[in-house]
């Protein structure tokens, strides 16, 4: 890359500019947020005696902006140290420092004079060979550029983000006829390497690939709906998780989205098409309705769902889109619905619902999937030029399990364009073609690559090198183990990955008993070892259902057998002769953190909610989470420094009694979870790949195990010191009575138990302390009671 983005400014600080300041931020790249000067003194303005020439009047809308991004929720900012990195401005008197600035992107109102009236302004000021972009949802990219400087139209593009910019992993770039190659290509790599996006490119046409495609898919189903007398709720119960597609499915969606917004973005494409197409594109009179009366969703607190607080806590009631009148939710339940249901993965659950002719589920999403599937080969070629870019942008941007193609090659392309036709639908050109050369997938698997469909033949699709994808590598490199919960895959270069893959990835025997293999074979053929998985989380933690079924059958004997292995293995990764890895991401839970805490490094997904939660159902850590939180927070004072140890340990007994999730990997830095020295990926498809780099770079340093030293406690005196604390908690109404009698339990075994304070023990002295705590913890009631609370609920009991 022979450009740099060392600092970028964005034009436009509304939600959508503010959101992506924010995650420029993030990265580490210093950002100018500008936006227009206001036009009059605000209330608060006029009170302090302010004019129109105050700086801080001028730079207002931009400084409220920033302010915000603090309170947002989901938070838009990893760190409030991001905001440190965020400089206000307005676009009047500020224009200047995009001299300063590398690449300079435009997120101003939807209008095409006003965008281009500000590039105009960009093109006076910015310096020559920087790269400048629109964040424009629809608006023709060529339009807007076209009056300015040739250097200009070389370095300018389209940047689709998606909202919120750091959740939402699709970026799509939209070069014009004018761009350099060479700009779009590095922009390309810089999203996905810096940025840590999915990129796509797209071509200039209306809502270019997800919007499109989304819009119109979330229109077809508003009128099957209507078509089949269907309720709100009760298409929201099958059009979410059950078909691989968001919680949120299509209206809950739509409420989060805020209806205004959609309503824009159908009307960007109705204006610019014609034929059946504008006619799917008109938005129902209902819905103008809604509009009209500020029924946007979540943004104005009513939509397609009302939150109704009654007698028994809270209602979530369903908008009657013909009275328009709120009523109890329905949900759709079938026989092929609940079949579906039963089946084994997204795939044959599709398969059910779709073959189901006749069923009322089964015919609802037929309809709605079919004209989607038919549109996207429609505008193969149109708005992008392949089929796999069509697909990633509906993973990446709307969240849905499959792409087009992918659902179809799910639901068999031959025998559904069968269907297609005898329901008199017009099948594209180039799917009867390539039907009747005897291709019948849109994608193939050979080798540990992927080839799809393109123009007659399969292409090799190609991955950014740091994509290490496991499902793929199996094929090609040898399993060394593998048992139900987990396998032990080489990953190349002498390295071992060790993959869990249990339900919800939750720690058992036969997870331990791999690690302990996993760590035999590292130190005697291997350099190292990475810890790490694809699944949805990188651990929930411990197997809580068999924990709780060995307490309620009151087999201590064998609860206590897998505490000390569990511990045993931990104590193995820590002191293994070579260095081991864990690069986690998403919920990082308990056991998953206690995986993570002990390892020579750690290499962190940027969204990774890590904790040590096992208050939350009544017990405390049992992997010697407890001591190495403890021991990471020593390492972390700087050497020389003189420091209070009832202070570290104070807080260490706080993180792990109040069950505190940091919100990022940032923040697992913050909470003391992870070193100076561990590191974070922003591309989570990167993980492994950066994971791998570590080992390599410890195991050619020469890397030697820790030693093995003691710890200093705080002991007796500092027990009593946490003690108070907590019954403080208690006495103020903030905790209960078992709340109170596990923070003792954490506390003893953080003060290292009944010895003086300074005392220095060994790490097993800790260990054992710990387990006794955790075997007696299990045994009470009111910690069962939380477990099977957790279990059934997936919420925490406050008992």
């Amino acid at each position: 890359m022979s450009h740099k983005i060392k600092r970028a400014a964005v034009l436009g600080s509304g939600g959508m500019g503010a959101g992506i300041a924010a995650h420029l931020a993030n990265v580490g790249i210093p950002t100018l947020l500008l936006d227009i000067v206001p036009r009059e003194l605000n209330e608060a303005e006029k009170k302090h005696g302010l004019s129109l020439n105050d700086r801080s009047v001028r730079n207002r809308l931009a400084s409220a902006s920033k302010k915000a991004l603090k309170k947002q929720k989901p938070s838009p900012i990893t760190s409030e140290a991001s905001l440190d990195l965020i400089e206000v401005g307005n676009m009047t008197d500020d224009m200047q420092k995009l001299q300063e600035t590398d690449w300079v992107i435009e997120v101003v109102i939807e209008n095409l004079d006003i965008k281009k009236k500000v590039l105009a302004d960009i093109d006076k000021h910015r310096k020559q060979g920087s790269i400048v972009s629109s964040n424009t949802s629809g608006i023709s990219i060529e339009a807007m550029s076209e009056e300015c400087s040739e250097d200009f139209q070389k370095h300018f593009l389209g940047t689709h983000f998606f909202n919120p910019p750091r959740y939402l992993k699709l970026l799509e770039v939209i070069p014009t006829k004018t761009t350099d190659p060479a700009i779009l290509s590095f922009m390309k790599e810089f999203g996905e390497d810096v940025l840590g996006k999915g990129v796509v490119v797209a071509k200039d046409t209306p809502n270019f690939i997800a919007n499109r495609i989304g819009t119109y898919g979330l229109l077809v189903t508003v009128q099957e709906m209507i078509k089949g007398n269907y309720s709100i709720g009760e298409v929201d119960s099958i059009t979410g998780p059950l078909i691989g597609r968001p919680k949120s499915a299509t209206f809950r969606t739509l409420d989060v989205v805020g209806l205004d917004t959609f309503i824009h973005v159908a009307n960007n494409v109705y204006e610019q098409v014609d034929g059946k197409e504008k006619e799917i594109f008109a938005v129902p009179d209902f819905m103008k309705t809604m509009q009209e009366k500020g029924w946007l969703g979540a943004k104005s607190g009513q939509g397609f769902f009302l939150k109704k607080r009654g007698e028994k806590g809270s209602d979530i009631l369903q908008l009657n889109y013909e009275t328009l009148e709120y009523e109890p939710r329905q949900k759709l339940k079938t026989k092929a619905s609940e079949m579906a249901k039963q089946e084994k993965g997204t795939k044959r659950k599709i398969k059910a619902l779709v073959s189901a002719k006749g069923d009322r589920a089964g015919d609802l999403i037929w309809s709605i999937m079919k004209p989607v599937l038919l549109y996207s080969a429609e505008l193969y070629g149109k708005i992008a030029d392949d089929v796999p870019s069509i697909d990633e942008a509906m993973r990446w941007g709307f969240g849905w399990e499959l792409g087009p193609f992918e659902l179809w090659d799910a639901i068999g392309v031959k025998e559904s364009v069968e269907r297609m036709k005898s329901e008199g639908e017009t099948i594209p050109n180039w799917i009867e073609q390539m039907i009747n050369e005897g291709h019948e997938q849109f994608y193939k698997q050979q080798n540990g690559n992927v080839y799809y469909f393109d123009q007659g033949s399969y292409q090799q699709q190609h991955f950014n090198t740091k994509h290490i994808n496991l499902k793929r590598l199996k094929e090609t490199k040898e399993v060394i183990k593998k048992n139900a919960g987990a396998s032990l895959i080489d990953l190349g270069d002498e390295l071992l990955g060790l993959e869990f893959h249990s339900q919800s990835n939750s720690i058992g025997m036969d997870i331990i008993q791999m690690i302990n293999y996993a760590i035999d074979e590292v130190d005697t053929n291997y350099k190292g070892l990475v810890i790490g998985n694809q699944g949805k989380n990188f651990c929930v933690g411990a197997n809580l259902g068999m924990m709780l079924m060995e307490a309620q059958d009151y087999n201590f004997f064998e609860i206590e057998l897998v505490v000390k292995q569990f511990q045993d293995a931990m104590m193995r990764i820590k002191y293994s002769n070579n260095p081991v890895v864990s690069a986690p991401f998403g919920m990082s839970l308990g056991g998953g953190a206690e995986v993570c805490l002990p390892a020579a490094a750690i290499q962190a997904s940027s969204e990774t909610y890590m904790g040590l939660v096992e208050a939350g159902v009544g017990l405390i850590p049992g992997g010697g989470g407890n001591k190495e939180l403890y021991l990471k927070h020593l390492r972390n004072i700087p050497q020389g420094v003189d420091f209070d140890l009832q202070k570290v340990v104070n807080t260490v007994f706080e993180k792990i009694a109040m069950a505190k999730v940091s919100s990022s990997a940032e923040g697992a830095k913050e909470n003391g979870f992870l070193d100076q020295s561990d590191a974070i990926s922003v591309n989570g498809d990167h993980l492994l790949h950066d994971a791998k780099q570590k080992v390599i770079g410890l195991a050619d340093s020469g890397y030697q195990a820790p030693k093995r030293t003691k710890v200093p406690v705080v002991g007796e005196q500092g027990f009593a010191t946490m003690l108070l604390g907590a019954k403080s908690l208690a006495l103020s109404g903030y905790a209960s009575d078992h709340d109170l009698k596990i923070a003792e339990k954490l506390a003893y075994v953080l003060a290292g138990g009944r010895v003086k304070e300074g005392t220095l023990v060994d790490e097993q002295y800790l260990l054992d302390l710990e387990k006794e705590a955790f075997l007696s913890l299990i045994g009470e009631a009111k910690t069962q009671a939380r477990m099977q609370h957790m279990l059934l609920k997936g919420k925490p009991l406050r008992n």
